[in-house]
């Protein structure tokens, strides 16, 4: 292979660094509306009344819209397969608030400064209501975080808003209680995670205009451009084809967006006043109102022969998803369905988890999607029951985890379809991610601990980890390619470049199927008026979903050009190749450039535009493996743990662009870390987020890791294009649970509740 494989550099990366105008913000008009939302104070109320006549006075303000001013509509914001997963719990506005930043009053105007001092005079009266502030009590709550009557599921998820549950998701293999007594070894922990802003660099933002036809023009910061098109026709109540969505450069997203947010306010600013708007989140916006990772916490039981092997696994999880239950069903479902296929030795397995409504910030997607949370429990808990049968942790590992070649019942129960062939995971490399890991982390010589003085210890802990490539059955994409005249391609594609560089992977896919360079692709994404149908930058879909499409679109504009190239050459089609920008006829290696050929197809006979499309929908599982192992150094005075080397190694199949999946990797781990023992998203007992800015809410810098060093396994999986699986999410999720045991090899703590905190560890260290 000549393109795929290799290091190539973004194809947008030096716009990018030079600063040239390309994203949303940059992208507004100079006299677009400036729109804000006035947010709750409150953790739940309902709005008695709104004053905002003396606001609606001050020169320079458009509009102020209210609960009153806008259709009733109940909608999910959550960007995901349709029908949604989701319940339909939202409202444009409405008159409750269900969190403390919530939206109440939408005010735009040609100034910030006209919309900030129309936002203080704004009175609205307020009669406060009992929150639910904690999840682990919500289901006997007597208050209702939704008692409104005309909230509903398209999909039975076990929706039961009297009870505040979003969702409930369960499911099991063989007779639990009866291999549980026949098991050696029993254990039961309990492991809490808690919720993560996503703190990405751009915040949410969206500009919307009229377009020449009186069509609404949306152009926003977004994962799922598609799904924003078909939420704001839903909540709106437009026709689709009134709505179009651009999606330019995104500063990251972590799935933050991919839930709508910012659309809906300059979306309703415009169609009522006719005019251009744009609403830009602060920091504190993107705290208080959109989501974070989802808190959960897990109850496991495990049982085993003396030896280790597993026989049994009983999981039990229950979700945070806040006041609204976007996401709710798919995080929780997948802490299981992706977590507990890693050991497929078991004989009986059971999972059962519920979403829980309370009036705090909505849970939402974040890398790695309910699959960190889980494996963090599940892996800790693999660690503990090692420590107590005395067996080294890569050797349990080893003896219960899932290898090339194998099957487990629950990819074949929760994934495939019941009419295909059990799904064996034939590209799984696992195996040599945990004795390669184990050979650079220097295992043998560092476990369990090392100490370095009286005042420092130093411990490895080492997890294991997979992710989906894909949702199959339910994902799709779709890519076209054109020929242009001088010989150069349009590839144009719905996936969306989160700044990951996918667009720079799809060329590379592109031009290694058509056998030209590179740099003869011109890749143009995520316009739904112009390029084809995807479902989004989600689910670590990209790569693998997405890029298969585009070798269909590519194989098909081989077809023509061969095609064509025949009726030039007058020879029969089996006679004609492509190769390095060139079509050539084998028979006598005659040749013409794709540059004088499509200048003749368009200039001259036949005047034809070749156009080609390619769509993908996956149809098994292709899971991504990692192991990773921590190296951690423990200041026992203070409580202090430093991560001092952390080794990760990634079977992702054929890695299309190794530059940039190292990236993905180091910063996935630079992520884990933060979630592991800095970042925590803190409540008041009033239901207020106390951390709402950078300066309260730590996440790490590249300083808070001494070294990270990652690998990739020389594997292949034939569904992925070009042997590609993805790599986007399965990179934090071994993080967690290797430095919640390095902790405990070091110095005897053992953290069930994340983050690690030095508070925790000095008074686990002294008995506090």
């Amino acid at each position: 292979m000549k393109v795929v494989n290799n290091p190539i550099s973004k194809v947008d990366g030096m716009g990018l660094v030079t600063g040239k105008p390309a994203y949303t913000d940059d992208l507004a008009s100079s006299n677009s509306l400036i729109v804000k939302v006035l947010r709750s104070p409150h953790a739940f109320a309902k709005i008695i009344s709104i004053d905002t006549s003396i606001a609606e006075k001050i020169p320079g303000i458009e509009c102020i819209l209210t609960y009153k001013d806008v259709l009733r509509k109940p909608f999910t914001r959550a960007g995901q397969c349709y029908p949604e997963l989701s319940a339909y719990d939202k409202f444009l506005l409405d008159e409750y608030v269900r969190h403390v930043g919530d939206d109440v009053a939408i005010i735009a105007g040609t100034s910030e400064k006209i919309v900030d001092k129309a936002m203080k005079l704004i009175k609205v009266e307020y009669k406060k209501l009992d929150p639910v502030l904690d999840y682990l009590s919500a289901e006997d709550s007597e208050t209702i975080v939704h008692p409104e009557d005309d909230i509903y599921t398209n999909i039975d998820v076990g929706f039961n808003k009297d009870k505040n549950i979003a969702c409930e998701v369960n499911f099991s293999v063989g007779n639990l209680e009866e291999t549980f007594k026949k098991c050696e070894k029993v254990i039961t922990k309990t492991y809490k995670t808690q919720a993560q802003s996503q703190a990405m660099m751009e915040t949410q933002r969206t500009y919307t205009y009229l377009d020449i036809q009186g069509r609404l023009v949306v152009v926003t910061s977004t994962q799922i451009p598609f799904h924003v098109r078909r939420i704001l026709s839903h909540c709106l109540d437009i026709p689709r084809r009134k709505i179009r969505v651009i999606k330019p450069r995104i500063g990251g997203g972590f799935g933050s967006k991919q839930t709508a947010h910012s659309e809906f306010y300059p979306a309703l600013v415009t169609l009522k006043t006719k005019k251009p708007a744009k609403i830009i989140y602060s920091r504190k916006d993107v705290f208080r109102g959109t989501t974070s990772r989802h808190s959960m916490k897990f109850d496991i039981k495990i049982g085993s022969d003396s030896n280790g092997l597993i026989k049994a696994i009983d999981m039990k999880g229950l979700s945070d998803t806040g006041a609204y239950g976007e996401h709710a069903q798919t995080t929780i479902g997948a802490a299981g369905k992706k977590v507990l296929t890693l050991y497929n030795k078991v004989d009986a397995v059971r999972f059962s988890g519920k979403a829980m409504y309370t009036n705090r910030v909505p849970g939402g997607a974040l890398r790695g999607f309910g699959v960190t949370q889980g494996t963090y429990a599940l892996e800790a808990t693999i660690n503990e029951l090692a420590k107590e049968l005395s067996i080294d942790p890569i050797k349990i590992r080893e003896m219960n985890m899932i290898k090339k070649g194998e099957t487990t019942p629950l990819y074949n129960m929760t994934t495939k379809d019941a009419s295909d062939d059990p799904m064996y995971m034939d590209s799984c490399q696992l195996e040599y991610c945990v004795s390669r890991g184990k050979e650079l982390i220097k295992w043998d010589e560092k476990y369990p601990k090392i100490k370095v003085s009286d005042k420092r210890v130093r411990g490895v802990g080492m997890a294991i980890a997979q992710q989906g490539s894909g949702l199959p059955n339910i994902d799709m994409a779709s890519a076209s390619l054109k020929l242009n005249d001088d010989g150069f391609f349009t590839l144009m594609t719905g996936a969306t470049d989160l700044g990951t560089g996918s667009d720079t992977i799809l060329a590379q896919i592109a031009a290694e199927t058509l056998k030209i360079d590179v740099g003869s692709i011109n890749v143009y994404a995520s316009d739904t008026d112009i390029t084809p149908y995807d479902s989004g930058a989600y689910a670590s879909s990209t790569t693998y979903t997405s890029g298969n499409a585009v070798i269909n679109a590519a194989e098909n504009m081989k077809k023509l050009l061969i095609k064509y190239g025949a009726k030039y050459f007058n020879t029969k089609e089996t006679n004609i190749d492509i190769l390095d920008n060139y079509i050539i006829n084998k028979d006598n290696n005659k040749r013409i450039s794709l540059k004088e050929f499509s200048n003749k197809m368009i200039y001259d006979y036949p005047h034809m535009q070749l156009l080609t499309t390619g769509s993908y929908v996956p149809k098994k599982a292709a899971p991504p493996y990692m192991a990773g192992f921590a190296e951690v150094e423990v200041d026992l005075e203070t409580g202090k743990v430093t991560v001092l080397d952390y080794v990760g190694i990634v079977d992702c199949g054929m890695v299309i662009n190794p530059k940039l999946a190292r990236i993905q990797i180091e910063g996935g781990i630079m992520q884990g870390i933060g979630y592991s023992l800095y970042e925590d998203v803190k409540y008041n007992e009033y239901g207020r987020l106390m951390n709402d800015t950078f300066m309260q809410y730590k996440i790490p810098s590249r300083k808070d890791a001494k070294n990270i060093r990652v690998e990739f396994a020389k594997g292949f999986d034939k569904t992925g294009p070009y042997g590609a699986k993805s790599i986007g999410e399965v990179v934090i999720n071994t993080v967690a649970p290797a430095i919640t045991d390095a902790l405990y090899n070091a110095c005897g703590v053992r953290i069930r509740a994340l983050p690690i905190t030095p508070e925790k560890v000095f008074l686990k260290l002294n008995n506090k």
